[in-house]
């Protein structure tokens, strides 16, 4: 086979152009001799442990009945990766009900165009992982975005691991970890001529309102690499991921045709049996059919726009909407929809509530505001934190948040305004299933864009992170929300500011979720376990106000008979209410969730 000379770069390292075809040959060819005659032998059978699998050089395999073999013996809860296989049909062939081609798309950035950017991130720090840092916050993100995390343990190896760099994504203000990635050094793993290495599990935090948390860990990883010397970095990206896409190519990042093979399990299932057609339902009524699909529950769609569907298995149907099903009856659906009545309900069963009062009388809204301070103005009937302005401390926007708000329910509510995180708990069959504090919306500046261009982008952050159901309006109060921080719309807002631009934590206005069940105080689940008894509905989403989600002090705001059950990750939001349409379908699933 010839290959092309190596030159020699001012660092003293030989360099093949990585983008040569025959430099990609040598990569994948088989029956070559693992050897390079300018450099050490390469490593032979290669299967790295990366903590969410093992990565097999294809390169450093010359039999691919090995390679076969090895996918064979794939750990539970792993998934290992074939990379840089020439012949992967001789690979499938050796096992093809077991085995599959990946539909990924294998990119390369050569480290001579790579071009750093001249600014730096302002309100992200990118540093390598350590040991002070938790293991299940880092699972988390993978376990968001259905990804692979590591085996518990595995970060505490990377010292003994070389080969592996990993870097984690640090918001400034908060010292939360927001976004991770992992780089292989080749050289170190395999002693590769080619002098490569490569990029894995690249995953931001979709709450995180940081912009471009994903293009700072790969740049940071890239000059890292680069500067230890190596001439080109690869990665595989699924092919209709097309927001990684842009962004690798953004980067210089060129296609080249390098292969990937995997084991068929449930993690890759949809790869290799296609995805489900679901007729344009949202995300709130796609991940349900889905699930019950897999479970060979059936599904018939009746409203893919009103999200209405019904699931059959035997005997059984349920028809639902979103997680709103034939379970909930009339009544308990009623008194959630009237936010007086579930105030009343929850305060006759003995839980803490706010002061409440209808808007009809002015001077009674007046001496409510005096006593008060600040107040919530809120329609009686309504969703989404549609007509819902918070914090509300003058008259005239007291009778104005009125106005707007009556044109979404013909009764509308003067609330006290408590302090404290807006606390969202999930209860399915009464018991508690999951817990997310949501968090308005903000923009943080760049000394560049103005608020309301800054306002844009994040909104189309949020609308790609949630499937387009998270979107920030501009309007009205948006523009009393930045005037409270000092600022205009149009104001180019000063480098590293924050501003909240909505005061409330809806999603559908662009608030974040952050899942909290594992820090949920007693208190608080039990206080969660009885709204739901008491207003008799087997599903809700119960509003909370409280100081901590560690402590036992709340009041509870709402009550919501069709709750989102996205946005929900790693909690098994969906499972839970499958579990409940069709209680004897959970065996088929819950010894792999224990």
């Amino acid at each position: 086979m010839t290959k092309q000379s190596p030159t020699t770069d001012e660092r003293g390292h030989k360099h093949h152009d990585p983008m040569d075809p025959s430099v990609m040959a040598s990569l994948k060819h088989w029956g070559d001799p693992l050897t390079d005659p300018t450099d050490e032998p390469m490593a032979k059978e290669v299967a790295l442990d990366c903590g969410w699998g093992r990565l097999l050089f294809g390169q450093t395999f010359q039999n691919p009945q090995t390679v076969a073999e090895i996918l064979r013996r794939e750990k539970r809860d792993q998934r290992d990766i074939a990379l840089y296989v020439r012949d992967p049909n001789l690979i499938l062939a050796c096992a093809p009900q077991e085995l599959f081609l990946d539909p990924s798309l294998t990119y390369r950035l050569d480290f001579r165009h790579y071009q750093p950017r001249p600014d730096q991130p302002q309100a992200v720090r990118i540093r390598a992982i350590n040991e002070h840092d938790n293991q299940r916050d880092i699972d988390r993100l993978y376990k968001v975005h259905n990804m692979v995390p590591a085996y518990d343990g595995f970060y505490s190896k990377l010292k003994e691991i070389p080969a592996i760099t990993m870097l984690v994504a640090e918001d400034v203000s908060t010292g939360d970890i927001i976004g991770a990635v992992t780089g292989v050094d080749h050289r170190l793993a395999i002693n590769d001529p080619d002098n490569g290495c490569s990029l894995w599990a690249l995953v931001a935090d979709p709450q995180a309102q940081i912009p471009a948390v994903g293009e700072w860990l790969t740049r940071a990883l890239v000059e890292k690499l680069q500067a230890d010397g190596r001439d080109f970095m690869d990665l595989s990206v699924m092919h209709n991921n097309t927001k990684a896409i842009r962004l690798y190519e953004r980067l210089g990042f060129k296609q080249v045709p390098v292969y990937c093979i995997k084991k068929k399990n449930s993690i890759n299932e949809r790869w290799f049996v296609g995805e489900d057609p679901e007729e344009g339902l949202n995300i709130y009524a796609k991940i349900i059919t889905m699930e019950a699909r897999r479970r060979g529950i059936g599904v018939e769609i009746l409203d893919a726009e009103g999200g209405f569907f019904k699931l059959t298995l035997g005997g059984r149907s349920i028809t639902c909407r979103e997680s709103l099903s034939e379970l909930t009856s009339a009544i308990a659906m009623s008194r959630c929809d009237d936010k007086a009545v579930t105030r009343r309900v929850l305060e006759h069963e003995g839980l803490r509530v706010p002061e409440q009062i209808t808007s009809e009388d002015a001077d009674t809204v007046a001496t409510f505001l005096n006593r008060h301070h600040r107040v919530v103005v809120k329609p009686a009937r309504g969703e989404q934190g549609r007509g819902i302005k918070v914090g509300l401390t003058k008259l005239d926007e007291v009778h104005e948040a009125i106005c707007e708000a009556a044109n979404y329910s013909d009764k509308v509510l003067l609330e006290e305004c408590v302090d404290g995180d807006d606390l969202r708990i999930i209860v399915i069959d009464y018991q508690v299933v999951a817990a997310a504090v949501r968090r308005p919306p903000y923009v943080i500046g760049n000394g560049r864009e103005t608020v309301a261009e800054l306002v844009s982008a994040l909104s189309q952050r949020r609308a790609a992170a949630t499937h387009g159901e998270s979107t920030i309006p501009v309007d009205s109060e948006t523009a009393r929300c930045v005037r409270q921080a000092g600022f205009e719309l149009d104001d180019v807002l000063p480098s590293g500011e924050r501003v909240k631009v909505r005061s409330t934590a809806n999603l559908h206005t662009g608030g974040t979720i952050h899942d909290v069940t594992p820090q949920l105080h007693p208190v608080l689940i039990t206080a969660a376990r009885r709204a739901a008894r008491a207003l008799h509905i087997p599903v809700v989403g119960l509003d909370f106000l409280v100081p901590s989600v560690s402590g036992p002090d709340y009041v509870i705001i709402e009550a919501n008979e069709r709750p989102g059950l996205a946005n929900h990750e790693p909690q098994p939001t969906v499972e839970r209410f499958v579990d409940l349409l069709f209680p004897h379908t959970k065996s088929v699933h819950s010894d792999s969730e224990e």
